[in-house]
C-alpha cells in the first residue's frame, strides 16, 4: 500500500474537477458454481442468497472510498459465472427465472448492473447453452439491470457459425421485445470473440470459470484527461512526443484505479482482481475518445488517419497503465462506443464516421462495433454477418472484439435514438443491405487460423 498514498494522486485533482476523470466501475466478480442445483427453484434461491451475501457491503464501501478520497466512482456492478453453466444441471428450467434472480439480487444490494447472463460457445454448445441463447431476448425484456454476453469465437477454436447465426436473431429479437423502451434490450447484449474472463465493463462482464470465488475489479476512465494533456502540446510536436504524453497520463489515471482497487479489496476482505485500462467515454462534452484522436491532428474522427491515431492511443494507454497497476486484465484499451461518445456521435451525424471505418478501427482497439444504432429493418442474417466480420478480426489478430448493435425498430437511417444516461444517444447508421444469408445459413465452424498453433 505504501506506493499508493493520497499524495501520489494530488496532481490528478484537476483531472477530476475539470476533465471528467472518473473510476468508471468497481465490479465484484462472484462465482455461482456452488449454486448449481438440479431443482431450478433451489438454484435460483442459492444464486440470490450468494450474491446478496457477498455483495452486501459493496455499494456503501465504494461510496465511502469515493467520498473520502474525492474520486468520482460512477458505477458499482456485479459479474457472475455464465448462467448457461448452471442451466446444464436443470434441463427443464426456464432460463429467464435465473435472469430474474440476478435482477432481484442486484437491486437488493443497490448495484447498477449485473453481468453474466452469458454462454461460452466458441467451440460448440454444451448443455444449457442453446437454451440460454434462445432466452436472451425475453430475459432482457423482463429485467432491468441484467446484461448478457455470448462468446462465439476464439483464436484457438475458430468461429462457431451456428452461434453467430443464432446471435443475429437474438440481437434483433432483443430490440423488438423492447421496442417500446428505445430497443434497450439490444444495448444490454454483446457478442464477443476472445472474451476476457475478468472484464468489469458492461454489457460484456462475466465471471469466468478460472476466476476465484469472489474478487474486485476496477475499470478506469479518463478520455477527457488525455485530451486535455494533448491540448497543451504544440500542434507541430512530433508523434512520439504525443505517444509519450498519452503514456504518462494513462499512468496517472491508472494509479487512481489501483488505489481504489486496493482500498476496496482491503475493506471488503475480497482479493483484488484486475485493473481494466480502457478509456471509457461518456456523452458529456470533453469526455470523448474521438476528441483525443482529433487533438492529435484529425479534422474529425473517421477521416483518413483515424485508425493510425487510434493504434497510437491504444498502445500508449496500455504501456502507461501496465506500469501503474499490479494486474491488468479485461479489455484494456480505448472504447469506441458511438452513442456513448460525444465526438463519435458528431462524426457519425456528419457522415465522416461510417460502419466500415468502425470495422477498420476495430483492428487496433478494444472492442469494435459498439453501441451502434442500425436501421430497424436490418435483417437478422445481416447482423450475423456483421458479428462474423468483427469476430474474424479478433480471431486472426489474437485480440478481443465485440459487437453491440441496436436495431432501431420502426426507424430508418438518419433518425436518432436516445437512451439517456451513460448509454447516450446516436444517429441510426446505414448498413450495407446486400444479403449474406446463404453464407450465414451454412452454419458449422469456421476453422481456427494458423496463429492458433502456438504450442
Amino acid at each position: 500500500m505504501s506506493m499508493f498514498k493520497s499524495g501520489d494522486i494530488l496532481e490528478t485533482i484537476a483531472m477530476f474537477t475539470q476533465e471528467n476523470l472518473d473510476v468508471r466501475t468497481v465490479t465484484m466478480g462472484i462465482s455461482l458454481l456452488d449454486c448449481i442445483d438440479p431443482d431450478p427453484r433451489r438454484a435460483c434461491e442459492k444464486v440470490y442468497s450468494k450474491i446478496t451475501a457477498k455483495a452486501a457491503r459493496l455499494v456503501p464501501v465504494v461510496e465511502s472510498i469515493s467520498a473520502e478520497y474525492g474520486i468520482p466512482i460512477i458505477n458499482k456492478r456485479i459479474s457472475v459465472t455464465p448462467i448457461a453453466m448452471l442451466l446444464g444441471a436443470c434441463p427443464d428450467a426456464d432460463p429467464v427465472d435465473f435472469a430474474k434472480a440476478l435482477d432481484a439480487a442486484g437491486k437488493a444490494v443497490g448495484v447498477n448492473f449485473v453481468g453474466g447472463y452469458s454462454a461460452l460457445v466458441h467451440k460448440g454448445f454444451s448443455a444449457g447453452d442453446a437454451r440460454l441463447i434462445e432466452s436472451i431476448p425475453r430475459a432482457l425484456a423482463q429485467t432491468d439491470i441484467v446484461c448478457s454476453s455470448v462468446n462465439v469465437g476464439s483464436t484457438k477454436s475458430g468461429l462457431n457459425m451456428d452461434a453467430i447465426r443464432m446471435m443475429g436473431r437474438a440481437v434483433r429479437a432483443a430490440a423488438e421485445q423492447t421496442a417500446d423502451r428505445q430497443c434497450i434490450g439490444a444495448a444490454k447484449l454483446v457478442v464477443f470473440c476472445n472474451a476476457p474472463e475478468d472484464n468489469p465493463f458492461m454489457a460484456g462482464a462475466f465471471h469466468g470459470p478460472g476466476e476465484p470465488d469472489c474478487e474486485i475489479h476496477v475499470g478506469v476512465s479518463g478520455p477527457g484527461a488525455v485530451r486535455a494533456a494533448l491540448a497543451k502540446l504544440p500542434k507541430d510536436a512530433p508523434i512520439d512526443q504525443v505517444a509519450e504524453l498519452v503514456k504518462r497520463t494513462a499512468f496517472k489515471i491508472t494509479r487512481v484505479g489501483q488505489l481504489v482497487a486496493n482500498l476496496a479489496s482491503q475493506q471488503l476482505g475480497v482479493p483484488a482482481g484486475i485493473i481494466d485500462l480502457s478509456l471509457a467515454p461518456t456523452p458529456a462534452i470533453g469526455d470523448s475518445v474521438a476528441n483525443i484522436l482529433e487533438e492529435m491532428g484529425l479534422e474529425q474522427c473517421g477521416c483518413c488517419g483515424t485508425t493510425a491515431c487510434l493504434a497510437l492511443l491504444n498502445d500508449a494507454v496500455k504501456k502507461g497503465g501496465v506500469m501503474a497497476s499490479n494486474h491488468v486484465g479485461g479489455l484494456s484499451g480505448a472504447f469506441i462506443p458511438v452513442s456513448e461518445d460525444a465526438g463519435m456521435i458528431a462524426a457519425a451525424q456528419s457522415g465522416c464516421l461510417t460502419l466500415e471505418k468502425l470495422e477498420a478501427m476495430t483492428a487496433v482497439c478494444s472492442v469494435g462495433i459498439d453501441m451502434v444504432i442500425i436501421p430497424g429493418d436490418t435483417a437478422a442474417e445481416t447482423i450475423s454477418g456483421l458479428i462474423a466480420d468483427e469476430a474474424a478480426i479478433g480471431m486472426v489478430n489474437s485480440k478481443t472484439t465485440a459487437v453491440r448493435v441496436i436495431p432501431a425498430i420502426g426507424r430508418r437511417a438518419g433518425e436518432v435514438l436516445d437512451f439517456g444516461g451513460l448509454l447516450g444517444y446516436g444517429p441510426i447508421m446505414p448498413v450495407n443491405t446486400a444479403s449474406c444469408k446463404t453464407f450465414i445459413d451454412r452454419g458449422g465452424r469456421l476453422p481456427a487460423p494458423m496463429q492458433a498453433l502456438k504450442n
